[in-house]
């Protein structure tokens, strides 16, 4: 009678009679949840930061040839004053130069990145679509979201040596191809190289004594420059499709270009300028060591696996240097994301090993083999089951969810000896196992849920 009366003041936690009432169903469940959770660790993405999703929209014009002030009138405020009627705005902020506006527009977190770039477009197709709006410009204006994920690069790869830099820029080519079809990759950038240009010199007292202006020149330029379709033909039972090709392929076809035909004096382009094809003006440097390079820049797709992206770009790395690349060619990887990728999921991985082994050998002097096993147990049980809500809901294996994790896992332990504690207290008092774990998780159940919450 006086057990009986003892039993009604200790406490029951629903959720731990339940399972101890069906061990073999929580058994199975249990089993399930740790392969399961085994194979969310295995394919869950890995990046060295979470990914950062911010509803902010550029908007990038280019009109070369006009001022800052005329840009500011002609195109930034036009598409201003569009956008800036989309609901849901957070700020606006624009930046005029010679020959390019920029625009970026800041959406509060209410609106998805998807829904404020289509805002944006329909808006821009609205103010292009004014009759004051510039209609000479060489491009649409470019609107874009912004992901910070896919606008830093992931790893450089550098190549140098005893090449010019049209032979590395060859090379770069190569492995440009070829890592931009892997699907975690969504563009390869090559740096150090400057683009070449065709450059037409005019001699301005050459052009003033033909009596030409800068305007015949573009014209004729434009009107040599076609390659013109003429239909097509039938040659028996084929029918073959007719053009004549009349694009200019280098300097000595474009200087050929005649620009003026009067009373049999022909005026060729070569006679009033100078043609000429080199590079353009140099927009960025390369350097490694102090010597120059050329740089591959490779990003990544947002939420795809670095370090598989690293692997996979490892093993073109290695093929082309075995199969199209000379031995005298170097080739060093800078700015490699995956690698601290790697070390921080391997510091997790020893945490929990190393976490299980101390709590076991600890808990082994004080509560016996019996008892340090099952705090030790509950350790890699509860993260097979947080990796597998983790992939559930698409979060990836970054420094900052494995950095919680390793935090969990102090309280982890602190609770698991608390609950383990508690029910061999009941036991030694000389309660059963079945009413020790029933009553004991029961009284501490509620303050450590309060704990860890708090």
């Amino acid at each position: 009678m006086e057990q009986t009366n003892k039993n009604k003041f200790l406490r029951q936690f629903g959720l731990t009679t339940a399972s101890i009432n069906n061990r073999i169903t929580v058994m199975v469940v249990l089993i399930i949840m740790v392969i399961a959770g085994l194979g969310s660790y295995i394919s869950m993405p890995r990046e060295a930061f979470p990914e950062i999703v911010i509803p902010t929209i550029y908007i990038g014009t280019p009109y070369p040839g006009n001022s800052p002030v005329d840009i500011e009138k002609l195109v930034t405020r036009p598409l201003e004053k569009e956008v800036g009627s989309i609901s849901g705005i957070d700020r606006i902020t624009s930046t005029s130069v010679e020959g390019y506006s920029t625009i970026m527009v800041e959406f509060d977190f209410s609106i998805t990145p998807e829904q404020a770039l289509r805002k944006v477009k329909d808006k821009v197709d609205i103010a292009k679509g004014d009759q004051d709006f510039p209609q000479d410009l060489p491009a649409d204006p470019n609107v874009f979201e912004m992901n910070l994920s896919e606008l830093t690069p992931i790893m450089n790869i550098n190549l140098s040596g005893d090449f010019s830099i049209d032979q590395l820029n060859d090379y770069a080519e190569i492995l440009e191809d070829r890592i931009e079809k892997l699907s975690e990759i969504t563009e390869v950038d090559i740096r150090g190289v400057q683009d070449k240009e065709m450059k037409v010199n005019v001699d301005l007292f050459k052009l003033q004594a033909n009596k030409l202006s800068f305007n015949d020149i573009a014209g004729a330029i434009n009107n040599e420059n076609l390659t013109i379709s003429a239909g097509n033909i039938l040659e028996g039972d084929i029918r073959r499709s007719v053009r004549v090709i009349g694009e200019i392929e280098n300097a000595a076809d474009l200087g050929n270009v005649i620009v003026k035909q009067e009373n049999q004096d022909i005026v060729y382009l070569r006679d009033i300028a100078e043609v000429v094809f080199e590079e353009k003006e140099a927009e960025s440097y390369a350097r490694e060591y102090e010597k120059p390079v050329v740089m591959v820049d490779v990003k990544k797709r947002a939420g795809e696996n670095l370090i598989e992206a690293s692997d996979n770009i490892a093993k073109i790395l290695a093929a082309a240097k075995e199969n199209d690349f000379p031995e005298n060619l170097d080739i060093s990887v800078t700015g490699d994301q995956s690698k601290q990728t790697r070390t921080q999921v391997s510091e997790l991985e020893n945490s929990i090993i190393f976490g299980m082994l101390l709590v076991i050998l600890v808990l082994l002097f004080f509560l016996g083999l019996r008892n340090a096993l099952f705090v030790g147990v509950a350790i890699p049980l509860s993260m097979f089951i947080s990796f597998f809500i983790l992939s559930l809901t698409g979060v990836t294996l970054n420094m900052m969810v494995l950095f919680a994790l390793v935090l969990a896992l102090g309280m982890l332990v602190d609770n698991g000896i608390v609950v383990v504690e508690n029910v061999y207290r009941l036991m030694s008092e000389g309660s059963s196992a079945y009413d020790a774990a029933k009553y004991g998780v029961g009284e501490v159940a509620w303050p450590i849920i309060a704990s860890t919450a708090t």
